[in-house]
């Protein structure tokens, strides 16, 4: 029986995939998470890692028992005791509860995290959206101030700048304190109900129990009947605008474009104040490539102290594509810098010995072990991308000399055996 992958998720494979599954290559993925680790360590976060499963509950109370994740995506199951398990279908409730799980709060009054890894989410697969996805989130918790989030904001633009993803907008939005909201959310309902019948089937369950989530609504009629809907901005406590005015300055001063989207409400029920989506206009339909916002009631809600938050995710799969497309260069895969091709079986124990050398010495080396002809070491030193080829068989031990073969330009070159560390060394730099 030939076994195949589930519907929704995807092989990362070392080699490269069909063109239109090119940012399927592994060290596509080694190269955005080094850029992604530098960039955090640059702005001062540190690594966080957390269960890939946790209790069902942790996320109905952190993410939202009205948000589609939670009502629609998770999956969910019982462990052998009984007890409802779900895999993380997002990352910031998990690090919330690790944080107040392991007393962090005591060890400091600010505390800036990030973590890379697996999502998820039971979906209707499509381009840039899968059943087990990956992000890159970063949490920063204790500061309330709007420079902590422009600090966010620009940390996820700078990673993208870094990659050199092009065609990016900024849309940015507040949700405002809880005052703010319940105000609005009033003004929502009177000027929605007089068009209920003709909003979306979703929708209509949306308006009692989470109002605002209809703002998000893809639903061409909802979109209609959402055109001269009032601004969530107009209803700001002022101490919400002030934040609000603040965060829009000081993007301003750090360079950094946006747009005021006041139908930005995000997808996510903790949210307050600041929320934030970045698009390309690279990606269709689905083009949002990261966002996030402030969320100051998460860590009290899951049973901390009140501390505030806020923090931004961002999809790796939505990235690698949006470079793929943009045309981006990658870096050159890792490869040998030098390939041995042994003639015999002393010459395979001599070449076998310098292997080992050279990579202690932290010089890539490799070997054809197979012990067939010389084509096909010749094939495998093209396959593995080598920099260049040696041939060593009796004659070569012999005389203590051997020709090394720059595998591009043809050229070859003969030095001593005894020099080889050396000259691979100096050429390794080159």
């Amino acid at each position: 029986m030939q076994y195949s992958i589930p519907k929704g998720v995807f092989d990362i494979l070392p080699d490269e995939p069909l063109d239109e599954d090119f940012w399927r290559q592994s060290d596509h993925w080694q190269y955005i998470e080094e850029v992604m680790r530098q960039t955090a360590g640059d702005y001062g976060f540190k690594e966080i890692r957390t269960p890939i499963f946790e209790r069902t509950e942790l996320f109905v109370r952190g993410v939202g028992e009205t948000s589609d994740i939670v009502s629609k995506e998770m999956y969910t199951f019982e462990d052998k005791a009984g007890r409802s398990m779900t895999l993380r279908p997002e990352g910031t409730a998990s690090v919330i509860r690790a944080f107040v799980e392991n007393h962090l709060h005591q060890k400091g009054s600010l505390h800036k995290f990030f973590y890379i890894g697996p999502m998820f989410r039971y979906e209707r697969p499509q381009s840039g959206r899968y059943r087990q996805h990956h992000q890159f989130g970063a949490e920063a918790l204790g500061v309330c101030s709007p420079e902590q989030d422009v600090e966010l904001i620009d940390m996820v633009c700078e990673i993208y700048h870094r990659l050199g993803i092009q065609e990016l907008t900024v849309h940015l939005n507040s949700v405002g304190n809880e005052t703010s909201r319940s105000r609005y959310k009033e003004a929502l309902q009177a000027y929605l109900k007089p068009h209920f019948e003709k909003l979306s089937d979703e929708s209509k369950e949306r308006f009692s129990k989470n109002v605002l989530r209809i703002l998000d609504s893809k639903s061409p009629q909802d979109q209609v009947l959402l055109t001269g809907v009032p601004s969530i901005l107009d209803h700001l406590s002022p101490e919400a605008k002030d934040h609000f005015k603040k965060v829009c300055i000081l993007l301003e001063k750090a360079k950094i474009p946006y747009v005021i989207n006041p139908k930005l409400v995000r997808g996510l029920d903790y949210y307050n104040g600041t929320v934030f989506e970045i698009t390309s206009g690279q990606l269709g339909a689905q083009n949002s490539v990261g966002g996030g916002g402030r969320y100051d009631g998460l860590v009290e809600a899951i049973g901390g102290p009140s501390v505030p938050g806020i923090g931004f995710a961002t999809g790796m799969e939505r990235i690698l594509q949006t470079m793929t497309k943009q045309g981006v260069a990658f870096p050159p895969a890792p490869h040998p810098l030098i390939f041995f091709i042994p003639l015999g079986e002393a010459a395979s124990t001599f070449c076998f010995e310098l292997l080992c050398s050279l990579r202690h010495k932290k010089i890539a080396a490799d070997m054809d072990l197979s012990g067939k002809k010389v084509q096909h070491g010749l094939q495998l030193a093209n396959q593995y991308k080598a920099d260049y080829c040696a041939i060593i068989g009796d004659q070569e031990l012999a005389t203590g000399h051997v020709q090394l073969k720059h595998m591009a330009s043809r050229e070859v070159e003969t030095i001593a055996l005894s020099e080889i560390t050396t000259i691979l060394r100096s050429k390794r730099h080159v």
